[in-house]
């Protein structure tokens, strides 16, 4: 029987490799013989590979964007080009425009324990701009007049109906909580009618929201704080959610109320378009994240004649075969002209709740530690 090894599978075994490129890096993950901090610990995603190194990739693109302790991108970095507007041409003008950062996320964020890393880049002034949903607006104001608890996904639903709890994945809202929203919103619907009728101006959804965290006078609140810091909060689907149950019912006993979502689109894309530079964080997807990514559209890039964001940073478990604007990846929106061409970019394929706290603790957090 022959002994020597077959020429073709050889061959087809052991391949010869090309020269691996001097600036590859390995792969790594961390050594915790070692001490670990925080810090250390969350440098070791860049080399330990699949959605962990996109982990890394997105701590980079945020400390360049905004992150307090390393702002890189001021206009003063950038040449002042023939075309410059006067209003830039000042020194220290340059020197403090920055990039503005438009956040966006989904209702149920709110309704997790999200909402308190979100309320502190709001309360600390790390975004420029808040994208939501309308359980986004209103589970944040409810949060401040009852609890939502800790449960389990695989309670029975009938069951809990009967009981009056309102289950959000595993977490657990009792009904009671929607009457006192339903309590507190009311009279402030009955005086912002009355404002309406009296001075004859309507309201848009960013207006309400920026009125009810005045109203709810709350430092728990993520909108006081957008109220306090004047960050303006868009809803475009402000009515779809309990807000909507609450203007419905008041539609009834006192007709008239009326909101505008034209005023609103055209602010969030001036704000976009009036931006030097400009990066999305989107938390999940839907309309929050096409609002935002759509504003990017009219963004234009001063020096390059682009339009899109400068930095984007997308969360959340989308797929891209269906088509979908949810799961769709950042180089389809460079198609579009909602990232620049050549933006940094990136798409980390998880659960927000586990990766925003660790993407926030390695970037805006770090102000804090100062």
């Amino acid at each position: 029987m022959s002994t020597d090894i077959p020429s073709g599978a050889a061959a087809a075994i052991l391949q010869p490799s090309h020269p691996v490129p001097d600036d590859s890096v390995s792969v790594q993950g961390p050594d915790f013989d070692k001490p670990q901090s925080l810090d250390s610990f969350l440098q070791s995603y860049e080399r330990i590979g699949f959605q962990a190194n996109s982990l890394g990739k997105a701590i980079k693109i945020v400390n360049e964007m905004a992150c307090p302790l390393l702002r890189k991108w001021r206009l003063s970095n950038d040449p002042i080009t023939a075309d410059e507007a006067e209003q830039y041409l000042d020194p220290e003008v340059r020197a403090n425009t920055r990039c503005n950062v438009f956040l966006g996320y989904t209702s149920n964020l709110i309704s997790s324990g999200l909402r308190e890393v979100i309320l502190h880049l709001v309360k600390h002034r790390h975004v420029s701009v808040l994208v939501t949903t309308a359980g986004g607006i209103e589970e944040d104001f409810i949060k401040c007049l009852g609890k939502t608890y800790l449960a389990d996904f695989n309670l029975d639903g009938a069951e809990l109906r009967k009981k009056g709890m309102n289950r959000i994945g595993n977490l657990i809202v009792p009904n009671d909580n929607y009457c006192k929203f339903e309590d507190w919103l009311t009279p402030i619907l009955d005086t912002m009618l009355a404002e309406q009728k009296a001075t004859g101006q309507v309201w848009t959804p960013s207006r309400f929201i920026h009125r009810l965290g005045k109203e709810i006078n709350n430092e728990e609140s993520v909108y006081y704080w957008a109220y306090k810091n004047n960050i303006p909060v868009f809803c475009p689907a402000l009515t779809d959610g309990s807000i909507g149950d609450m203007i419905y019912f008041h539609s009834f006993r006192s007709p008239g109320l009326i909101l505008d979502i034209v005023e609103d689109i055209r602010q969030l894309n001036e704000l976009s378009r009036k931006s030097r530079k400009a990066g999305m964080i989107v938390l999940g997807g839907g309309v929050c994240k096409h609002q935002i990514a759509n504003a990017m559209l009219i963004k234009l890039t001063f020096s390059i004649k682009r339009n899109g964001a400068d930095y984007s940073v997308f969360i959340n478990t989308g797929q891209e075969f269906d088509g979908s604007d949810s799961g769709a990846r950042p180089d389809e929106a460079v198609s579009w002209g909602k990232i620049r061409a050549g933006a940094q970019a990136v798409k980390i394929y998880a659960d927000a709740t586990l990766v925003f706290p660790m993407l926030v603790a390695a970037t805006f957090a770090k102000d804090s530690e100062a």
